[in-house]
């Protein structure tokens, strides 16, 4: 496996962007110099990431969000343990 996070990547398994290995390993987002643990998709060329709005659902049962510019930073969680 690469070292380095894909550019891309989203929680939702119905999402193109989908990757369940990557995510297995874990994912650190900073957003804005701040650190996020409720991100529900990033990407980092873009600089953007998916934030959920509240407790709402859309009709298919999905968490409602918003999508939110800035400064995106992600790592493996798996390496900053090692390191």
């Amino acid at each position: 496996m690469s070292n380095t996070p894909p550019d891309r990547l989203s929680v939702n398994p119905r999402s193109p962007h989908y990757d369940e290995a990557t995510l297995a390993r874990g994912i650190g987002v900073r957003f804005n110099g701040i650190e996020r643990n409720n991100v529900e998709e990033y990407c980092i060329s873009e600089g953007w990431v998916r934030l959920p709005v509240g407790k709402s659902l859309d009709r298919r049962g999905n968490a409602m969000t918003m999508k939110a510019n800035g400064t995106v930073e992600v790592w493996f969680l798996d390496e900053a343990d090692a390191g």
